[in-house]
């Protein structure tokens, strides 16, 4: 039947509107939603689902789930599975092509394609291997690609020349993971040289950040930059943009809430690359939200076992992998740090999450507000018209119109993150049992809700409120 939002309000004019959308159930369920908000579906354009290959981390329906319960819609999934997603067929699997369960997922999914072949940085991959799986070409209704990247690691100066060409002549955005170091397991500062452990200079960032804005500046590709970390990177992109570059950029959760001094409490699960930078670059990134440099913010989800991250100990800092996961804690740490904290409101943080990464993914977010005053102040996502904008193959991007993905929010909800109840394989996340305000009831992809937690709210039975 129909959940029904009653004075649910619009994320970006405050308006009530009334929301009906199909759940599944027996029976139509009515709630008084004035407490909620509604917006545009969340958009990560950058996350890692380890499929194919590294399955026990993570797959393509325990990611898209992670990502349907953290308010997601929209996701760009990174190269570095194995064998990397550069278009190749190695032991009859093409990384591009060969993605378990890749049906029926509650989240619709863009592919980055290997800026190298086989991720090596020896040599550009080839354009005839992937040109036909961009948005609009034969093979791209399965597995669209939309932007190219060897993260997580920078593309090789081996290699620049050639990938920047294929982005240009291909019209794809060259993603670049900006940093490179080749030792060190957290940032260097007063607490490595405390703990003992080798320390990775802030530099590190800035050169290869410094690199990509000087080829972007000559070429004209658009450039984006991943997971930007530190103030002399910000203070860089900032000249960059003011000099009429065509570059963008986002920055993490884990950079707005977390500094290096964090790995001692959390060990491993404070491991990244870029690693936690010193408590000077947190507030610079929090400047560079706050003044538009960032763009737009990423999770960089990054599932690991358990195991392989030695169970989070500080122990384990010299052979545990980097990265932790992000979806389903994005939103509510990000509201605790940005939006409780007093840096920026609630529909710059939708702006963040959602409009800025989908525009990125060639994408539009879904206009709430335009759509609810042409229909009385309603949105029926049960309705024809509503349906017309719908696919039946949910990476069919190329589809006319806005897609009708939205998220249900409790901006003001008190709970407490527990990652046993993560639906992502994985729990590495230094987030779990942080208290927070701000959470995701509900989320609606082409029309349908993917994931709800509405069934633990009061309701009336029928179609108005008692």
């Amino acid at each position: 039947m129909t959940v029904i939002l009653h004075n649910i309000r619009v994320w970006d004019t405050g308006e009530n509107i009334t929301v009906r959308i199909p759940d599944g159930q027996d029976a139509t369920r009515s709630f008084n939603a004035s407490e909620w908000m509604i917006a545009p579906g969340f958009a990560d354009p950058h996350v890692h689902f380890r499929d194919p290959g590294q399955t026990d981390k993570e797959t393509m329906q325990s990611g898209a789930a992670a990502a349907a319960h953290g308010g997601y819609t929209n996701v760009l999934i990174m190269p570095n599975t194995e064998p990397a997603a550069d278009g190749c067929t190695y032991n009859g699997v093409n990384a591009l092509e060969d993605l378990e369960h890749r049906g029926n997922l509650p989240v619709r999914y863009s592919l980055c394609v290997s800026a190298s072949k086989g991720r090596s940085g020896d040599e550009a991959s080839n354009p005839a291997d992937w040109k036909d799986m961009r948005v609009g070409g034969e093979r791209h209704f399965n597995h669209p690609v939309v932007a190219m990247s060897d993260d997580g690691s920078a593309v090789t100066a081996r290699t620049l020349g050639d990938v920047v060409r294929n982005c240009v002549d291909y019209k794809l955005p060259f993603i670049d993971h900006c940093e490179h170091h080749k030792t060190g397991v957290m940032n260097e500062g007063d607490t490595s040289r405390r703990l003992g452990l080798p320390g990775i200079p802030a530099d590190t960032e800035l050169a290869i950040v410094e690199r990509d804005i000087h080829i972007a500046r000559v070429t004209g590709v658009h450039l984006h930059l991943q997971h930007v970390s530190t103030a002399a990177a910000f203070e860089a992109i900032r000249q960059a943009k003011d000099d009429g570059v065509h570059i963008t950029c986002e920055t993490a959760p884990h950079y707005l809430a977390l500094d290096d001094s964090d790995v001692e409490k959390y060990g491993t699960y404070a491991k990244m690359n870029p690693p936690l930078r010193s408590a000077h670059d947190r507030l610079a990134t929090l400047e560079a939200v706050c003044d538009g440099t960032v763009d737009m913010i990423a999770t960089d989800h990054a599932p690991h076992t358990a195991q392989e991250k030695g169970f989070g100990a500080l122990d384990a800092m010299l052979t545990a992998p980097n990265g932790i996961i992000g979806l389903e804690t994005a939103y509510p740490v990000l509201r605790k740090v940005l939006v409780e904290a007093g840096y920026i409101d609630d529909s710059r943080l939708i702006e963040l999450m959602s409009v800025e990464p989908n525009r990125l993914l060639g994408a539009e977010s879904f206009d709430i507000a335009g759509y609810a005053q042409a229909h009385n102040a309603q949105i029926d996502f049960t309705s024809e018209e509503i349906r017309a904008y719908t696919t039946h193959d949910l990476s069919q991007t190329d589809i006319p119109g806005q897609h009708p993905d939205v998220v249900i929010l409790a901006p003001d909800e008190q709970w407490t993150i527990r990652a046993d109840n993560f639906a992502s394989a994985a729990r590495n996340t230094p987030f779990n049992a942080w208290s927070v305000r701000g959470r995701v009831l509900a989320t609606v992809c082409n029309a349908v809700m993917t994931y709800s937690r509405l069934g633990e709210y009061a309701f009336n039975e029928g179609e108005e409120l008692a």
